[in-house]
C-alpha cells in the first residue's frame, strides 16, 4: 500500500503542520520560489513515486499566486509518478463566483470562475479534492473527480456548548436567506429556534436594508455564516439583533477573510466574540481584534486524509468531531 506524503503550500503552513502532527507525519520537502519575472517555481524535494500525495493549500492571502503554486505542485507530483494526488483546499478560492449573478446590466457576460478553477485543478492532475464548507455545495458538480466537502458544523456545535453557558436559551440566526439551511441544521441539533435576516443589497459589500424574521428578545443570538469578508453584513446584523432585544450576539463563521475595514468594524460592533475556524490564518488579525477567536479544524482534515488513504467513508465527519 502506498504511503501518505503530505506537502504544504505557502498559504497556511501552520494548519498544514497541525494536520501533519495529528497524523504523526513530517511535512514533505518542497521549495517554492519566484523568478525575477514573478513566475512561480516549485521543487519537490523527495520521491513521490507510487505514493499517496496530499497537498494542503488554502484559498487565502495572495490567492492567485497560491492557486498557481497549488496547480504547479499537483502537476509536479503527478508527472513524478505519484499514485494519487489529493488537493486539500480548506477555503476554496473563487467560490463566490459560482453563477451569473443578476447584478448590473452585464450579468449575462459574467464568468463562472469557480468552474474554471475546478477545470484547472483537474487538468493539473488532481485526482481528488478535500475542502470545507463550500460557499455553494453545487460547486462539487463542477468537477469530474471526487470532491469531499467537509463541514465545520460539528466543531461549531462543540464550541457553542463549551463556551456559551446560556446556549440552551440561544437563537441561531442567518444573516441572509441563503444561509437558512445551515442555521436550521444547527438549531435542530441544539434543539433551539432560528431566525433569519433578509437583506437587500445595492452592490457588492454594501448592505442597504435589513429585515429580521424571528423573535430574538431576551435571547443570546448566534449569527452563523460560511464566510465574512469586509464584515459589513454581520456587523449591521449584530446591531439589528441588539436593537431587537438580544442579550448578547456572537458570530460563528467557517472562513474569516476579514479584508479592508473588517477588523475595525468588528471592534466597534456589538459582538461578544467573532469565532472562525482556522481554514485561513488568523494570528495577525487576532492581535488587532481581541474579539476574534478560532476553532481548530486540523483534526477534521487529518481524519479525512486518514480515512481517504485507507479507503474508509468520511461521512462520519459530517456529524462528529474526531478526537
Amino acid at each position: 500500500m502506498p504511503n501518505i506524503v503530505l506537502f504544504s503550500g505557502s498559504s497556511h503552513h501552520d494548519l498544514s503542520q497541525r494536520v501533519a502532527d495529528r497524523l504523526g507525519l513530517e511535512l514533505g520537502k518542497v521549495v517554492t520560489k519566484k523568478f525575477s519575472n514573478q513566475e512561480t517555481s516549485v521543487e519537490i524535494g523527495e520521491s513521490v513515486r507510487g505514493e499517496d500525495v496530499y497537498i494542503i493549500q488554502s484559498g487565502c492571502g495572495e490567492i492567485n499566486d497560491n492557486l498557481m503554486e497549488l496547480l504547479i505542485m499537483i502537476n509536479a507530483c503527478k508527472i513524478a509518478s505519484s499514485s494519487r494526488v489529493t488537493a486539500v483546499i480548506p477555503c476554496f478560492p473563487y467560490a463566490r463566483q459560482d453563477k451569473k449573478d443578476k447584478v448590473g446590466k452585464n450579468y449575462s457576460r459574467a464568468p463562472i470562475s469557480a468552474k474554471l478553477v475546478a477545470n484547472m485543478l483537474s487538468v493539473a492532475g488532481a485526482d481528488h479534492i478535500i475542502t470545507m464548507d463550500l460557499h455553494a455545495s453545487q460547486i462539487q458538480g463542477f468537477f469530474d473527480i471526487p470532491v469531499d466537502n467537509l463541514y465545520a458544523e460539528p466543531a461549531v456545535l462543540q464550541w457553542i456548548k463549551e463556551n456559551i453557558p446560556e446556549w440552551r436559551n440561544c437563537i441561531i440566526v442567518s444573516p441572509d436567506a441563503g444561509g437558512a439551511k445551515r442555521v436550521t441544521s444547527i438549531a435542530d441539533r441544539l434543539n433551539v429556534e432560528f431566525a433569519l435576516i433578509h437583506k437587500e443589497r445595492k452592490k457588492a459589500n454594501e448592505v442597504d436594508r435589513m429585515v429580521l424574521v424571528g423573535d430574538v428578545k431576551d435571547r443570546v443570538a448566534i449569527l452563523v455564516d460560511d464566510m465574512a469578508d469586509t464584515c459589513g453584513t454581520i456587523c449591521h446584523a449584530a446591531d439589528k439583533l441588539m436593537s431587537a432585544g438580544a442579550t448578547k450576539v456572537y458570530a460563528i463563521l467557517t472562513h474569516g477573510i476579514f479584508s479592508g475595514p473588517a477588523l475595525s468594524r468588528i471592534n466597534n460592533a456589538s459582538f461578544e466574540a467573532v469565532v472562525v475556524t482556522n481554514t485561513i490564518p488568523q494570528e495577525e488579525k487576532m492581535k488587532h481584534c481581541p474579539k476574534i477567536q478560532f476553532i481548530d479544524i486540523s483534526m477534521i482534515l487529518a481524519e479525512a486524509i486518514r480515512r481517504t488513504h485507507n479507503g474508509e467513508s468520511v461521512s462520519y465527519l459530517f456529524s462528529h468531531v474526531p478526537l
